[in-house]
């Protein structure tokens, strides 16, 4: 059985995770009281209609605190029973979602006579620490739109061919900011940019006349290798110590040449080793 729980700040994106989930077989419930995560689990696994039951369930600041404080035991209850359980967290900075609650009207749930939108915003976060130190993966949808938040939830959540890490190798640009999901950083723009010569800016570091004159510059090559042989050493280790993700992000000026390069390599060399490496490239 596989349970999937998806929490985070309200307005992050939790329906819309619950949709794509529900969208590739999970039975979903909204809003469950954390109280009955373990007998659920327990109801879903004595259910002999399902011969592999997948549920996602959605545990957000509406329980009761006291709830929420439990959740990590809670969460061990339901692993103890052999249920591979994955954390989906979602969040984005105060001022996107301030923005998204005017622009829907939404009422914050939270929200009361005493409380404005942004107090709430922020003893949201507070009650939902619990989830967030525990959670396996945590998505940052500040920068998202709602179809780039469901590729994400697909590549990252569901396009998993084996069990074990899932590793995630990330192109981005620093100029958007920088993924606060990240659990490795490698910063790349002290090496020659393609942006600065005309006939290279409108192509990507996807195309081969990007990809000939990254791969003819000896800086470029040094940073792949020393990149790769931090990787090559780490991952394995990282992998032993049980974590269900880990993100690798390369980060140039504006995310379209030299990262996007790098990040296309790093990949090719991984795939062949490690069981599950994905590839992406935020902002191409």
């Amino acid at each position: 059985m596989r349970l999937v729980i998806v929490s985070g700040r309200s307005g992050s994106g939790k329906s819309t995770a619950l949709d794509v989930l529900e969208d590739n077989g999970f039975y979903c419930i909204d809003n469950l009281p954390a109280g009955l995560l373990p007998q659920l689990a327990e109801s879903a696994l004595l259910n002999t209609e399902l011969l592999q039951p997948r549920v996602a369930v959605s545990i957000d600041a509406r329980n009761l605190p006291s709830h929420l404080t439990r959740f990590p035991e809670l969460l061990e209850e339901a692993r103890s029973r052999h249920i591979q359980c994955d954390v989906l967290y979602l969040d984005a900075d105060e001022d996107t979602l301030l923005k998204r609650f005017s622009e829907t009207r939404r009422r914050h749930p939270l929200t009361n006579q005493d409380r404005s939108l942004a107090e709430a915003i922020r003893v949201e976060s507070e009650l939902l620490g619990p989830i967030a130190d525990l959670a396996d993966l945590k998505i940052d949808t500040t920068n998202l739109n709602l179809y780039q938040l469901r590729d994400s939830i697909k590549l990252r959540l569901l396009n998993q061919p084996e069990p074990g890490t899932a590793f995630l190798i990330e192109s981005f640009g620093f100029k958007r900011g920088m993924p606060v999901d990240a659990d490795v950083v490698f910063d790349v723009r002290c090496l020659p940019n393609p942006y600065w010569k005309p006939e290279l800016r409108e192509h990507s570091g996807l195309e081969e006349p990007v990809i000939d004159y990254l791969a003819a510059q000896p800086d470029v090559e040094e940073m792949f290798q020393d990149i790769s042989s931090y990787l090559l050493k780490w991952l394995p280790r990282f992998a032993a110590s049980n974590r269900a993700y880990v993100t690798v992000a390369i980060g140039c000026t504006g995310g379209h040449h030299r990262s996007v390069y790098l990040t296309e390599r790093l990949g090719q060399l991984l795939q062949p080793i490690l069981k599950n490496v994905q590839v992406r490239h935020r902002d191409l």
